[in-house]
């Protein structure tokens, strides 16, 4: 063997150790990264990483200059953090890996996650009791239950529609119960949840309150079902973590809601991301809604987008209803009236039903 072999070879072993080495301190960041997790520690210390940057000074003897191995160790820290970052996501509560089975969530007598296309309905605002009995009449000879509202309305303006507030609950019990159906409807305080969970059968959780961390553990710590929306910005991994807010209080009958992120876009009130929609379902075992009222804020594109997320395997649509949009308190430009409402469920009823018979053919 020549010299130059002998050297590669030399070459070689080294490298198969530090590869044992690297293996071996990453497998000591997980750990530390597991206390971390436990203690509530931030897995960032920029203190730690000072002293060992300082440590490889002090003890570098060549040939590699100090500022190229502090480089590399540079590279190896950061590594380390996101193989924590790593670990730790595989732990969350929410997630496919620690879970395989759907997570079916039972509501009156529909089952979310079942792989049936669902459908949950209703005005944007609680106005009246006749505002809500017409809808709610209309919903029942369509065979639906799920009956969303707003009672407490979360407003960009301080001066527009605020809700009727417990008053608006009141309504949507009392037209429910005539009409055999469910309440969904959205809260805004933690100290409103007591009171509210009299009225409502599932909590929902606004866009603007996905990162109100009270208010998710608040709801995590009830026994009512918790529809999430993610919020206006936020990216598919923090819209997860929300979840494991309230899972983790105890409450795994979380329902998520895509309705649209703000983009640059001005075509429609946001932009619908239709990709989550598989996306949450292959990280996640909790079924996963489309609101495709605030996504699109335009009527005219309620059915495609509707035929869009149950192709892609939604679990349900929400959709908003009212007898007279054009007086509506509220988003009057996106609800459908009854006899669009029809329409509209006629035609989703019958595509999903081919969704479900032959999905590879949509």
């Amino acid at each position: 063997m020549s010299e130059l072999e002998l050297l590669r070879a030399k070459i070689e072993k080294t490298t198969l150790q530090m590869l044992e080495l690297f293996n071996e301190r990453g497998k000591i960041a997980q750990e530390i990264g597991k206390l971390k997790e436990m203690q509530g520690v931030k897995r960032f210390d920029p203190i730690q990483e000072r002293k060992l940057l300082n440590l490889l000074a002090e003890h570098n003897d060549g040939p590699f200059d100090t500022t190229t191995v502090q480089h590399v160790f540079k590279e190896i820290i950061k590594a380390s953090l996101e193989l924590q970052k790593d670990d730790n996501r595989k732990a969350l509560l929410v997630s496919r890996k620690k879970k395989p089975e759907d997570t079916i969530v039972s509501i009156l007598n529909e089952n979310i996650g079942d792989g049936n296309a669902h459908f949950i309905m209703g005005p944007c605002a609680v106005e009246s009791y006749e505002q809500v009995k017409t809808v709610a009449q209309a919903m029942k000879k369509q065979g639906l239950t799920l009956m969303r509202g707003g009672a407490f309305k979360p407003r960009t303006s301080p001066y527009d529609f605020q809700g009727l507030g417990l008053d608006g609950l009141k309504i949507l019990r009392q037209v429910a119960d005539e009409e055999g159906m469910a309440v969904i409807s959205e809260i805004l305080d933690p100290n409103d949840m007591e009171v509210a969970l009299d009225y409502v059968d599932v909590i929902q959780i606004g866009a603007r309150n996905m990162h109100n961390f009270e208010l998710l553990k608040v709801a995590g710590a009830t026994n009512k079902p918790v529809l999430l929306k993610r919020g206006l910005s936020a990216t598919i991994e923090e819209f997860i973590y929300a979840a494991e807010y309230i899972i983790a209080q105890g409450n795994d009958q979380i329902i998520l809601c895509e309705r649209g992120i703000r983009t640059y876009e001005r075509a429609t009130r946001n932009t619908l991301d239709i990709s989550a929609v598989p996306i949450l379902k292959k990280e996640t075992h909790l079924p996963v809604v489309v609101d495709v009222t605030h996504s699109t804020g335009r009527k005219d594109l309620l059915l495609p987008t509707t035929k869009a997320a149950i192709a892609v395997g939604a679990d349900a649509v929400m959709a908003e209803v009212h007898p007279d949009p054009a007086v509506a308190l509220s988003d009057s430009a996106q609800q459908m009236d009854i006899a669009e409402f029809n329409a509209y469920m006629d035609e989703v009823k019958e595509f999903a039903k081919v969704v479900q018979k032959s999905p590879a053919q949509v």
